[in-house]
This record gives structure tokens, C-alpha cells and sequence, in this order.
């Protein structure tokens, strides 16, 4: 089987969940949450819950959040690619997509960007929001609206983003 028809038997395997009521909710609900309310909450209270390091720590997020928001965009709308449920009569789309285009998932790059550099400042909050982005990863795919590529790139792309931010941020 060829790495693509492998990835499409992978995406129509995994959309099948979705169609199990429990399933869509939850990963709805998580989806949902990944538009952006965990990490703008998170922005938020980590000053009122690390004084001086939380401020440095939102501060952090909110600059990984504007270079990826514009890092996204602009390979979203140089790659084009269509989402698996606009492709693929197999695969439902369980939930309506936030724009056009599949490649990268946003939601997965900016929980795995926000998730390595709130753990950096605050390494016990890897309890709660690695399970949360491993959750939205998989709510993606999940949904109809990512391939599992798409995913994956996201996963690389914020993990060096995250990483670069740190660096930085270590040699100021």
C-alpha cells in the first residue's frame, strides 16, 4: 500500500469514530475548546497563578501565538490543500471547518507550540495540557478535517517553534 493510501485508509479509519455520538461530542467539545479559549484563559491566568514568571510566561505565549497565526496562514494558502472530507466521500466532516484549506492543522500546531512553552515555565501543567493536545491532534483527524499529515506537519512545526521561541528566550 502506498504512503498516501495508507494515510486515507488511516483518516477514513479514525473519521469512523466520529460518527459514534459520545465520540463526536467529546472531540466537538475539544475541538472547540482548541479554537483558542484554553490557551487565551491560560494567557491569562498564568500571571495571576506565577506572578513575575507567569507575566513572562504569557508574554511568551502570546508572541509564539502571533508568529504562528501568520506561519499557518501563510502555508495554508500556499498549499491548498482540500480537506479530506471535500476530497474523500468516505469521510465525514463532523464538525464545520474554521476556513478552506487542511495543510497544516492550526489547532494542532498551536497546542503542541503553547503546550512545550507553558511546560517550560511551569513543567506540572504537562499533566493537564499534554493530554489536552494530544487531544486536539486526534480531534482533528477525528472530525474530517485534517489528514493525518496534516497533523503530523503541525506537530513538527510547532514543536520547532516552541523550541526556537525557548532558545530565544534562554539567550536574552
Amino acid at each position: 500500500m502506498s504512503p498516501r493510501a495508507r494515510e486515507l485508509h488511516w483518516c477514513v479509519h479514525l473519521n469512523r469514530w466520529g460518527g459514534r455520538r459520545r465520540v463526536q461530542r467529546l472531540f466537538a467539545v475539544v475541538s472547540r475548546l482548541g479554537d483558542g479559549y484554553v490557551w487565551y484563559a491560560l494567557i491569562g491566568l498564568l500571571p495571576l497563578l506565577g506572578g513575575v514568571d507567569g507575566a513572562q510566561a504569557s508574554l511568551h505565549l502570546a508572541a509564539v501565538a502571533l508568529v504562528s497565526l501568520a506561519l499557518y496562514g501563510r502555508l495554508k494558502r500556499w498549499t491548498r490543500r482540500p480537506r479530506p472530507f471535500a476530497s474523500h466521500t468516505a469521510i465525514t466532516a463532523w464538525v464545520a471547518p474554521l476556513d478552506e484549506f487542511s495543510f497544516p492543522s492550526g489547532h494542532t500546531l498551536h497546542a503542541v507550540a503553547f503546550t512545550l512553552v507553558a511546560c517550560w515555565y511551569f513543567p506540572w501543567l504537562a499533566l493537564m495540557l499534554v493530554p489536552f493536545a494530544v487531544a486536539v491532534a486526534l480531534s482533528r483527524v477525528v472530525l474530517g478535517l485534517h489528514y493525518p499529515s496534516d497533523v503530523l506537519a503541525a506537530t513538527v512545526i510547532g514543536c520547532v517553534l516552541a523550541l526556537a521561541s525557548i532558545e530565544l528566550v534562554a539567550l536574552l
